[in-house]
């Protein structure tokens, strides 16, 4: 979920996470069919709390999406300064990474910008809370949708390859999930693309 002044947006905020959770799926169905409200659970600035359910729950699926910087979730590259400025952290580094509060990276201010704020990007917060690489891996799959519109064809395909032939480095924070026991990458045919040159 996005972080403004160190809080979690509400669901009021245009492009809150549980906003379109609940606008898009569970709102939809049948009351009888929905998740009961006690079993939802929206991250919040209270990180070690929202981080302790994965230990009381059973996470069947995982779902989530790439963005341009190859994250899933807000797993962004690690910025490199300081012990990072010439190397990323090492891949077993990175999954150390519990539930917390990032700084996004530029890129992925952008992206949000062009794909939910109407191209406005002083509209996209600079904070955000993701789970991590902790609670990933406490889930029995992790599914990502390949929509096309958050990532181009060259990164999808990036990707695709870097957790297919298991090789997992921290810059690209997706193919950290070579290192998953069951990952399915799920692609929407359209939005492939291609990588050819053209000039538009």
């Amino acid at each position: 979920e996005w972080v403004i002044d160190g809080k979690a947006v509400g669901s009021d905020f245009p492009f809150s996470f549980e906003k379109a959770d609940r606008e898009l799926c569970f709102d939809r169905m049948r009351p009888d069919l929905r998740m009961p409200e006690e079993n939802l659970h929206f991250p919040s600035t209270y990180t070690a709390a929202y981080s302790s359910i994965f230990d009381t729950v059973r996470c069947v699926v995982m779902q989530g999406g790439q963005g341009e910087v190859k994250h899933w979730a807000f797993n962004d590259p690690v910025r490199r300064h300081g012990r990072y400025l010439d190397y990323p952290p090492t891949p077993e580094e990175y999954r150390q990474l519990g539930t917390r509060v990032v700084d996004l990276h530029p890129m992925t201010i952008i992206q949000n910008a062009r794909t939910s704020g109407g191209g406005v990007v002083t509209n996209v917060p600079r904070q955000a809370i993701t789970v991590g690489p902790v609670e990933t891996w406490k889930a029995e799959k992790v599914s990502i949708w390949q929509a096309g519109c958050h990532d181009n064809p060259f990164g999808m395909r990036l990707t695709t390859l870097m957790v297919g032939k298991q090789l997992p480095d921290a810059a690209v924070p997706m193919s950290l999930l070579a290192d998953h026991p069951n990952v399915e990458f799920h692609f929407y045919r359209h939005g492939i693309g291609t990588c050819d040159a053209e000039m538009h």
